[in-house]
């Protein structure tokens, strides 16, 4: 995940771009670089950490011009350094990326036997040399030839050092916006960068090019021309920070297809077979991985339902012992020695205190930690011995969403990456569910806006109620957690999350026509016993809220409200069957006019016990 910004136009390009940069730097803050044509040359600054200090190297060496690109990065390949930032240069191509590019080795080594010679670590800088190979004058011609080569997701923005009058942009799986400015010309990762500049823009589909010469653009498909409509916006700043959407918690639900999407993307070479699951695995021999003899999974709250969700996976794939603790249940545990345990530490923020101590006291009893962040340099992400990103992107609403799916999608890689080096899958069997879960973005991306309207919908039914009742069996308990979690977050509702199978012990004395009963009913392993408890909540006349495949009919006549979810591989259903659970909250929550993103009693990051 990285921001990108292109200018061309009257302005100093150089102010427009770090001012935009600025904007963008929540989609990465590990480097930040700058390339600027100045009619003869393009002079390029880059410099590892903060825009901040792109800043103050620019005042060193002011950059005059027009035309110019920018970038802030989260170090996918290579670390972050100076080196490693973009813009990348190759002769007379000078461009920035966004994106994975999977075969990227692959054709490093054809370029290196054809005598190029690379400087960084970056997948970007092999893009750069291959358009410059082809490179004999036309730009578009030679950028469609090498993006037939690429494999995988990108976003570009590029110059040549032949014109200062030309700003090419591409897209394919990652964001590209184009800004139209009067008399100047914008591209953009993210549309609230360019606000104060433009209010009218062209969102790129997959496999869009567009080509910036003076004041006049044209955008291609397949080497034709096309007409698309410019949309006018009309945000305030507030509203551009949520992207139109009312509240940032909705805004971040209907990000999940992205930041799963950046979170994946790399992670596994279908060219090499391996995993890049480590990418910064802080100096630790991660072979001794292959001789642990138990998982331990700590987390708290939402982060503590991942790890539930993933304890199934370890399970029943990677064929390992596993034990789930609440981090502040666990901190105060007379623990014996954890030779031979891979403990994992979940935490959005990389900074719960309870979390912390818990990776702290695991270290001192020998255990290997693993800390899941989504912050780069968080305290858990520089004392754990491994540690690996989400790239969920800044997550505002205090009832997580996206940092939850995204922790789904580490854990679920991490899986497959044990299962591998452990012999208990395949290296087919792992790039078949790898292959599924590549296919997770769009399947949601498809469902979301259906989900929205029923959830929507559905919510009105249901303002007054003071008590919901979830059940779920196997994967889908925790799912139930989950979803009563976020209602009682943000709507103020009393909800328990329940294993279904427990029903009986105790919950179903409560099951009257006051109480809604969501059931998640996929199909799978554990469908017809749930079929079951569906029949013991309608018997008692629950208001019975039922989930389930949309292969299956079974259930429509079994519920007061039955809903279909896209029907996908057993494994990675709590990725679907989540998202209507977090828009139900939602909706009930908006309806009654509560605070969505800041509900009360409650901080995004539990810093204090």
């Amino acid at each position: 995940m990285c921001g990108i910004i292109g200018y061309l136009g009257p302005r100093k390009a150089v102010d427009v771009i770090i001012d935009s940069l600025k904007r963008l730097e929540y989609r990465g803050y590990d480097s930040a670089g700058i390339a600027i044509h100045n009619g003869k040359k393009i002079s390029i600054i880059k410099r590892k950490g903060k825009i901040s200090d792109l800043e103050e190297k620019i005042k060193e060496n002011p950059l005059p011009g027009n035309l110019g690109i920018g970038h802030t990065r989260w170090a996918t390949h290579g670390k972050p350094n100076d080196i490693n930032a973009h813009p990348h240069k190759v002769g007379r191509i000078v461009l920035v990326h966004n994106g994975i590019i999977e075969n990227y080795k692959r054709l490093k080594e054809k370029l290196t036997k054809e005598g190029i010679e690379f400087y960084s670590e970056t997948d970007t800088e092999v893009i750069t040399a291959l358009i410059n190979y082809y490179y004999k004058g036309n730009i578009i011609e030679t950028l469609m030839k090498a993006i037939g080569e690429l494999e995988g997701s990108l976003a570009i923005a590029l110059i040549t050092e032949e014109s200062d009058n030309l700003l090419v942009g591409y897209r394919k799986d990652s964001p590209l916006i184009l800004g139209v400015g009067d008399g100047e010309m914008f591209l953009a990762s993210d549309m609230p960068a360019l606000l104060p500049y433009t209010r009218r823009f062209i969102p790129l589909d997959d496999e869009e090019l567009v080509v910036i010469e003076g004041k006049d653009y044209r955008i291609m498909r397949e080497g034709k021309v096309i007409n698309k409509k410019i949309t006018v916006v009309n945000w305030d700043p507030i509203s551009a920070e949520k992207g139109g959407f009312k509240h940032f918690m909705l805004k971040e639900i209907f990000e999940q297809p992205r930041a799963i999407g950046d979170t994946i993307r790399g992670m596994y070479s279908f060219e090499d077979r391996d995993f890049y699951v480590f990418k910064d695995n802080n100096n630790f021999d991660l072979t001794k991985l292959s001789n642990i003899r138990k998982i331990m999974l700590v987390a708290c709250g939402t982060s503590y339902h991942a790890c539930l969700t993933s304890k199934y996976w370890f399970e029943s794939l990677a064929r390992i012992e596993v034990e789930t603790e609440i981090a502040s249940e666990f901190r105060y545990r007379d623990l014996l020695n954890l030779d031979g345990t891979l403990a994992i530490f979940v935490s959005q923020s990389g900074e719960t205190i309870d979390t912390l101590q818990a990776m702290r006291m695991a270290k001192k009893k020998r255990a290997i930690t693993l800390g899941i962040v989504n912050v780069i340099g968080s305290t858990i992400a520089r004392e754990a011995d491994i540690v690996t990103y989400t790239h969920a992107g800044p997550e505002i609403g205090v009832a997580s969403t996206k940092a939850f799916t995204s922790q789904l999608a580490v854990l679920f890689i991490l899986t497959l990456y044990l299962s591998k080096i452990r012999n208990t899958l395949t290296v087919n069997e792992v790039e078949t569910y790898y292959q599924e879960l590549l296919k997770i973005p769009r399947i949601i991306e498809n469902y979301i806006k259906q989900a929205n309207r029923e959830m929507e919908k559905l919510s009105n039914n249901f303002l007054d109620y003071q008590s919901f009742l979830y059940l779920g069996r196997n994967l889908m308990y925790p799912i139930a957690l989950e979803g009563a979690l976020k209602l009682k977050e943000i709507s103020y509702i009393h909800a328990e999350g329940y294993p279904a199978g427990e029903m009986k012990h105790g919950p179903i004395a409560l099951i009257d026509n006051r109480m809604p009963v969501v059931i998640l009913a996929p199909t799978g392993k554990v469908y017809e016993k749930t079929k079951s408890n569906i029949e013991e909540v309608n018997s008692r006349d629950g208001i019975s809220i039922i989930f389930t495949d949309d292969t299956n009919n079974e259930l429509d006549d079994k519920g007061v409200y039955v809903f279909k979810v896209p029907t996908i591989v057993e494994p990675l259903k709590p990725f679907i069957y989540v998202i209507p659970l977090q828009l139900l909250a939602y909706h009930i929550a908006n309806k009654k006019g509560l605070d969505v993103d800041q509900p009360r009693n409650l901080a995004k990051s539990v810093t204090v016990e």
